[in-house]
């Protein structure tokens, strides 16, 4: 089974947010804003994927240890 590493998700979520940013920049035309947002706005989600991710392996490994240690 492949874990997966929390900490790629915040170049994902950077990554997402500046192409919503650009978007949203040239759509407005104010491209300056747009790539800030977008940073901002990627950079949380990057942040909440890592704490989603962080928290089910959390889980899966209480699960684990609660059922290898039997009852």
């Amino acid at each position: 089974m492949k874990k997966s590493n929390p900490a790629a998700f915040l170049p994902i979520g950077i990554g997402l947010g500046l192409s919503m940013g650009v978007a949203l920049g040239v759509a407005t035309d104010n491209l300056a804003l747009g790539l800030g947002l977008g940073v901002a706005i990627g950079s949380g989600i990057g942040v909440a994927l890592m704490g989603a991710a962080t928290a089910a392996n959390a889980k899966k490994k209480d699960e684990d240890d609660t059922g290898a240690s039997g009852a």
